[in-house]
């Protein structure tokens, strides 16, 4: 199977790069760094490919739709395709998006705290647990990794960092975060939540929360587990009840694996719903390899790094 990266020598693809590199079943197709940025040779290098991964900011992922003129299948990273018509949102946990994705040609991965968002709720409004006009909070901590080379630059400094970024900083605080129609679209809600990420000096990990109140949800603590456990079964998503490190819960945790871990704290009255996992895996390029799998009809957890054996 011929695949190209576009976009190969940002955060995703490198990761997406290295994770591919020692697969027999898959050729790279791979430009030099002279013409990494030729459109010519980026148009011959995607229609020349079965499968091509879009690493690429929104506007130039959208141009490199355009270069397509036969049959091979995008699996776009950035934001630009998550809501459109034509494509297909790639959360395989999600109810059909599996057989969706197999028989797609056009996948847009989904966002990093989206992925976390989604797989929280999504299954409780499927179940009924959640109204549809729900008023949602959501706070989701992130290693600085995610913000790509710049921050990673910053915060990896030699002459040393700010002090300012020695500690947790909040952003999208103007509530316009590129995540929130993904966020509200794929979970079929009415309103967009109260997001407020925040980026702590740490590599790569991901923690995304939704609390919520007994009171607003349409079933007991129980029933939300239960409606993670039916839900998840597989080794990229999996319930884990009572998950903590002797009562905390690390964002890095998952740091370096590709898979993704649902717990639920807190009591019948107050309780908090948590999604861990790498924002570079599961939350980017772990996506990504897992949809091109579904897409060739292998393994999904082929060429992946998990945190446990299932």
């Amino acid at each position: 199977m011929k695949v190209f990266i576009d976009g190969s020598a940002g955060t995703t693809g490198l990761r997406i790069h290295e994770r591919l590199a020692s697969r027999a079943d898959i050729e790279l197709i791979v430009l030099s760094e002279e013409y990494r940025k030729d459109k010519n040779a980026r148009h011959d290098a995607i229609n020349s490919a079965d499968i091509a991964f879009l690493c690429l900011p929104d506007d130039a992922a959208r141009e490199a739709v355009t270069l397509i003129e036969g049959d091979t299948a995008v699996i776009d990273t950035s934001t630009a395709h998550r809501v459109a018509p034509g494509w297909v949102y790639g959360f395989p946990e999600l109810p059909g998006q599996r057989e969706k994705i197999a028989s797609g040609r056009r996948i847009a991965n989904p966002g990093c705290h989206a992925s976390g968002f989604v797989s929280l709720v999504a299954p409780l409004v499927k179940a009924g647990l959640l109204a549809k006009d729900a008023a949602l909070t959501c706070f989701s901590v992130t290693g600085y990794s995610g913000g790509g080379k710049k921050m990673i630059a910053e915060y990896e400094a030699p002459t040393g960092i700010s002090p300012l970024l020695g500690a947790p900083r909040q952003y999208g605080i103007s509530q316009t975060h590129k995540h929130l129609p993904e966020m509200a679209a794929i979970c079929g809600l009415e309103n967009a939540p109260v997001f407020c990420p925040i980026v702590a000096n740490f590599y790569s990990g991901m923690e995304v929360t939704v609390p919520r109140f007994g009171s607003q949800l349409k079933g007991t603590r129980e029933d939300v587990k239960n409606a993670y456990k039916e839900r998840y079964t597989t080794p990229l998503v999996h319930f884990d009840d009572g998950a903590d490190e002797a009562g905390f819960l690390s964002a890095a945790a998952f740091s370096g694996y590709d898979d993704m871990q649902i717990s639920v704290a807190g009591n019948s009255s107050r309780m908090i719903l948590t999604a861990r996992f790498d924002n570079l895996g599961k939350g980017a390029s772990g996506s990504a390899i897992q949809n091109m799998n579904i897409l060739m009809g292998v393994d999904e957890t082929c060429g992946l790094v998990l945190s446990r054996k299932n």
